[in-house]
């Protein structure tokens, strides 16, 4: 055995020449058990090419066992042959000590296929065979959680938190936490991620437990967890966004806005960062920084709906009529896909006296918002400008249906109907 510890000690000095060579000779003189155990000191470095060798000399004098295929497969699997790794883990006798790991492995690579049920099948009949074993456990867990079946995935994982707490540098705490979070259980999940940062802080960990509370409508709580995470870690882009809201939900609106501010210092090509600061400078009235952030947002995303429709309110407010017809002419969303462009041009071409314009918008916009009185209203007056009595009392009609205790609209109606 000292061949292989020399190998090793090389390989850790980084003497890499000097190892290969060390290595041609157990390949080609080794004993038996010499080549196993350079086979998994190499897999351990990544020698992935020199690891195969070895142990395909050894499946010629061992073709079934099972330690040496698993070892292999594991080994085609880090080279990225997957159908290879198969091939060979469909070898292994199901009375073989190794049958278990090769199970494993084989519903690993169903997963990552998208062939969840037999990855299932493949767990359980692992579990059939080692039920005690919790790695089996914490496996059926990650694909519960990845199929969105978090009840299940609940209850793998509490059978591992019986018995550990972390199984491959994954906390289990965090994956109940996650689970119960994704199951809508906010307040258990909240239990698990205090245990779980009790454990070992993390800052993925420390992002959940600060979303759940959000979620949850504990929005001091988020604030505190998402501060401690932007001192941890500033360019955590994904916190930003959420603790403005959070600050919002608090009124504390001076402060959401700052959020954004800081986030976009750190992640300046996401839109969603200037739509809300948008829409946060609007509630603190700040109309001119709510214009200059919903526009980098469309500059960012000329196809960005909500970005426009805010922006186009702001523009119709302050009676920029113009201005609303210039955007919607300069963006690429199509009013088919969202008609409320349609009516405020109308709104906008009807006060830049384009009646003609106007017209078609809102006869296009008609389609869509036939049953609002918002609309339905704006589209009669307009009729009744352009003198088209009879469209105007039909729409008039539809209103006082809708509302008959308007009187206003009653009346008008009464009006109109006496005209023609």
């Amino acid at each position: 055995m000292m061949r292989i510890e020399a190998i090793t000690s090389l390989l850790e000095d980084g003497k890499i020449d000097d190892a290969m060579s060390n290595f041609e000779e157990v390949l080609t003189s080794g004993t038996d058990e010499e080549k196993f155990l350079l086979a998994e000191e190499l897999f351990r470095f990544g020698f992935l090419d020199e690891t195969k060798k070895l142990l395909e000399v050894l499946l010629q004098t061992y073709p079934d066992e099972g330690e040496l295929l698993v070892l292999l497969a594991e080994t085609e699997l880090e080279l990225g042959d997957e159908e290879t790794a198969m091939l060979i883990l469909e070898r292994v006798n199901s009375g073989d000590a190794e049958y278990p790991q090769a199970l494993l492995l084989m519903a690993d690579l169903y997963q990552m296929n998208g062939l969840f049920e037999v990855s299932e099948q493949k767990l359980l009949q692992a579990k059939q065979l080692l039920p005690d074993e919790t790695i089996i456990d914490f496996a059926l867990g990650e694909l519960y959680s990845h199929q969105g079946r978090f009840t299940d995935a609940i209850e793998s994982f509490e059978k591992v938190a019986q018995q550990h707490k972390e199984i491959g540098g994954v906390n289990i705490h965090s994956r109940l936490a996650e689970a119960y979070s994704a199951g809508g259980s906010f307040e258990q999940a909240l239990d698990y991620y205090e245990k779980a940062l009790g454990e070992r802080l993390e800052i993925n960990t420390l992002f959940g437990f600060a979303f759940t509370a959000l979620q949850a409508g504990n929005n001091k709580t988020a604030i505190e967890k998402f501060e401690e995470l932007k001192t941890l870690d500033p360019e955590y882009h994904s916190l930003y966004l959420h603790l403005a809201h959070a600050y919002e939900h608090e009124e504390m609106l001076d402060e959401a806005f700052e959020a954004i501010k800081l986030g976009i210092k750190q992640d300046d090509f996401n839109k969603d960062l200037y739509y809300y600061g948008g829409k946060i400078a609007l509630k603190l009235n700040n109309e001119e920084e709510a214009e200059k952030m919903l526009r980098e947002a469309l500059v960012l995303d000329p196809g960005f709906t909500e970005g426009a429709l805010v922006l186009n309110k702001l523009f119709l407010k302050q009676e920029r009529y113009d201005q609303v017809v210039d955007l919607i002419t300069n963006t690429d969303i199509n009013e088919e896909e969202e008609p409320q462009l349609a009516w405020d041009a109308a709104v906008a071409l009807q006060n830049l006296e384009q009646y003609s314009q106007a017209l078609n918008k809102y006869q296009h916009a008609y389609t869509f918002f036939k049953d609002n009185k918002d609309f339905l209203s704006d589209y009669g007056y307009f009729l009744i400008e352009e003198g088209k009595i009879a469209e105007a009392a039909e729409i008039l009609s539809i209103l006082v249906k809708m509302d008959p205790m308007n009187v206003e609209h009653q009346e008008l109606l009464e009006r109109l109907t006496g005209e023609f």
